[in-house]
């Protein structure tokens, strides 16, 4: 769009696989169908309107963002103690 300035986040995709590809991506192992989903929403609401400088910075922040997601979802999965 003119007048905007820096990258938007829409090169980033979300793809099953059953290699995942660390050097090329960031792999989380999702439960459902259904938490896959939820991800990508959130995914999009949060970056939806984020411009980056640059495509590493957009990368690294989409990765810290699933990364901390998913240490999230690792700790609401353990059973707690009583």
């Amino acid at each position: 769009m003119p007048g905007l300035r820096g990258l938007a986040c829409s090169d980033f995709r979300a793809t099953p696989t059953k290699a995942p590809d660390n050097e090329r991506g960031v792999a989380i192992e999702i439960a459902s169908e259904e938490q896959r989903d939820t991800l990508l929403q959130q995914l999009e609401n949060y970056f939806g309107a984020k411009r980056f400088s640059n495509a590493a910075d957009a990368f690294d922040s989409v990765k810290a963002f699933v990364l901390d997601h998913a240490a999230k979802q690792s700790v609401s999965d353990r059973p707690k103690n009583k």
